[in-house]
């Protein structure tokens, strides 16, 4: 029995070790992984007078270890506590102590202690704590459920949120939130919080980004940090994020992105108001110098005082319930639709020379709070006639491209050298171009030659040369909002031959096509791909339009696998050779990969590629291919491979080598 149990102590519970707590304290037992755990011999331990494990205690936790000891031998309990013990090698290990009294059968005080070694998540606590007096992170552990609730949230989190200390018989709004983290996101923002959460669950792997956090006090607050998922220490998963607060640096980032945006507004518009629905007050931003609302200029104006005293005033009767309808109309938010084309007005108005003049307005949203009211005078039969000079002409551009278009939104400025600088532009035109938003915004403040602007696009450079001589031109853009390919349309202010004056160009987004318009499938989608020589794709006898070279190149890779599945990383070493995979390739990458998704979709053949976990292979069961027929040995097919392969791709070449070779 006694074997038995140095058996059961040995292999199962881990640091065992008995006191008798009768005066002197002193070691009755210990258990060989105990000495294991701390490397010593039991003769070291168990013979002498003095508590020579006590010794192994680190020496900044003896004195609490000593009370630890003291406390048990009072009477018959269970107490835990954790401490680090100094190895014999010098090596420090942090355990927890769990310790039970009970008398035996003489009476004898006796305690038994089990150990369990912790350091692993002591160094992940130290390692969160260093991060939180570092850095000024907020940290956050939350379950995985379809309404994830807070586990844990630290004091840096808790002042980004702006919570306030719970006073008796008010509401405890952190423990409100923590019933349901979305109470923090703001309903726009929801959806694409949980489809990240999703993500990350399905995929196991970080997800990072900047998001807008809704705060206790009704404010937004804009954070960057991660995702990511865990098993925690009851073998549960849970997800983990840290994020830093990044409001002041997206303030300045978009008041710079509006001033901008401002500065083309200006020359469309007479008079521009900011509207800030958080804090119901109406401010002019810009205005003739003639004009009456040039003394209040940069004043913030509660809504209705503003609305009542200043708009209103030159409005001719008539007009002004409509008006009035139409500013309380967008305040309630009941024409705010994020997808919807800007609201427009006209109405009749006085001017600053006194004549009574048609105007129109629109409403532009900036963000969820801020929105800019924009008005101009127009002809009095409401029509706006063709202007001839190539200044008017841009601002008949700019105020199509305002009135029509909510979203996908750029003008640039080219000089008479072919030297572009880009004025404005919405983040997603940014990515149609190649460039972050980071990239961008130094590209503001420079003239750069065409072509090295738009290196990066996928659209040729050729489509932007010819867009500068004929003044008008649609490319496809992937919206990355959408996670869909839209149509951008540019138009180009034309210069009059031998000026000296700039011209502009202006893109926004067009709409889709009605369904009736869209091409219909071929009957016949047999599938035939060509690669001896150069790659083609037929669905029947019609050859596929990839609009996308890239998305073209990873079709032809899949071929050259045969079947075999290709990571996210082993494609953008092929598609982008020079470029490593990170987290710009893999958002690139990304779209290519939906791109010919949608190509194969839209000749009604996406059975033809499988995805698994981010993963791509092609169907070989469903597609005739040159080179599979050769490769098959079949007699019929031995001529087909004349000595040229994908001819396209510089990739091929270890494939045609092969080829090469068999023929010899």
């Amino acid at each position: 029995m006694q074997n038995n149990m140095e058996e059961i102590l040995n292999g199962q519970i881990s640091g065992f070790h008995q006191y008798i707590l009768s005066d002197p304290i002193r070691l009755h037992y210990v258990s060989q992984n105990l000495c294991e755990m701390v490397g010593i011999q039991k003769v070291e331990l168990l013979p002498g007078g003095q508590d020579r494990y006590a010794m192994l205690v680190h020496p900044g936790d003896r004195q609490s270890y000593s009370r630890f000891i003291r406390q048990l031998a009072q009477k018959e309990q269970t107490l835990t506590i954790e401490y680090r013990l100094v190895k014999k090698d010098g090596a420090v290990i942090s355990v927890r102590d769990t310790a039970v009294s009970r008398k035996n059968s003489d009476g004898i005080l006796v305690g038994s202690s089990v150990l369990t070694d912790i350091t692993g998540l002591k160094n992940e606590i130290n390692d969160l704590q260093f991060l939180n007096e570092t850095i000024p992170c907020g940290f956050l552990r939350y379950t995985c459920e379809k309404q994830p609730k807070i586990t844990y949230i630290n004091q840096k989190m808790i002042e980004f949120l702006r919570f306030p200390e719970t006073q008796d018989g008010e509401l405890d709004y952190l423990e409100l939130f923590k019933s349901n983290i979305f109470l923090m996101i703001p309903m726009e923002e929801r959806r694409r919080f949980s489809k990240y959460l999703n993500r990350v669950y399905s995929a196991d792997a970080p997800v990072a980004g900047e998001m807008t956090l809704l705060r206790c006090d009704g404010t937004r607050a804009y954070v960057f940090g991660w995702v990511t998922k865990i098993v925690n220490e009851d073998g549960a998963a849970e997800f983990q994020s840290v994020c830093m607060d990044v409001t002041e640096r997206h303030q300045v980032k978009k008041a710079s992105e509006t001033k901008r945006y401002l500065k083309a507004l200006t020359d469309v518009y007479d008079k521009i108001f900011e509207l800030n629905l958080e804090a119901n007050t109406i401010r002019c931003l810009h205005c003739d110098d003639a004009s009456s609302f040039k003394q209040f200029e940069g004043l913030r104006v509660q809504m209705d005082d503003a609305l009542e005293k200043w708009l209103l005033t030159a409005v001719e009767p008539e007009d002004r319930d409509q008006l009035r309808g139409f500013f309380k109309s967008y305040c309630q938010k009941k024409r705010h639709e994020s997808d919807a084309k800007p609201p427009q007005i006209t109405y009749q108005a006085c001017c600053a020379d006194g004549r009574r003049r048609q105007y129109s307005g629109v409403f532009i949203k900036i963000d969820e709070t801020v929105s800019l009211y924009c008005c101009r005078p127009i002809q009095s039969d409401g029509e706006v006639a063709v202007l001839r000079n190539e200044n008017d002409q841009l601002k008949e551009n700019m105020k199509e491209l305002v009135m029509r278009f909510s979203d996908g939104i750029a003008a640039f400025e080219v000089s008479t050298e072919g030297l572009v600088k880009p004025l404005y532009a919405s983040e997603n035109v940014c990515e149609f171009f190649g460039y972050t938003q980071e990239e961008w915004f130094p590209l503001t403040e420079r003239f750069t030659p065409l072509e090295s602007f738009v290196a990066y696009s996928e659209a040729a450079y050729e489509d932007f040369a010819e867009l500068l001589r004929n003044g008008e031109a649609e490319f496809t853009y992937f919206d990355y909002k959408t996670e869909t390919e839209r149509r951008i349309k540019a138009i180009c202010s034309q210069r009059e031959q031998n000026s000296s004056s700039p011209c502009y160009v202006m893109l926004y987004s067009v709409e889709e096509a009605e369904p009736n318009e869209k091409k219909s499938l071929p009957e016949n989608r047999a599938v035939s791909i060509r690669t001896f020589g150069y790659f083609d794709v037929f669905v029947g006898d019609k050859p596929i339009a990839f609009r996308n070279k890239k998305s073209k190149e990873l079709f032809a890779l899949l071929v050259d696998r045969r079947g075999g599945y290709i990571t996210s990383e082993e494609a953008i070493g092929f598609l982008w050779e020079d470029e490593p995979a990170n987290t710009v390739t893999l958002s690139r990458y990304r779209k290519v990969a939906l791109r010919l998704k949608n190509t194969l979709e839209e000749y009604g053949i996406a059975d033809v590629m499988e995805t698994v976990d981010g993963k791509r292979r092609i169907v070989m069961e469903k597609v005739q291919c040159d080179l599979y027929h050769y490769l098959s040995g079949k007699e019929e097919y031995a001529q087909l491979f004349k000595g040229s392969y994908l001819t396209n791709y510089s990739w091929a070449e270890t494939t045609l080598g092969a080829l090469l070779s068999d023929q010899e």
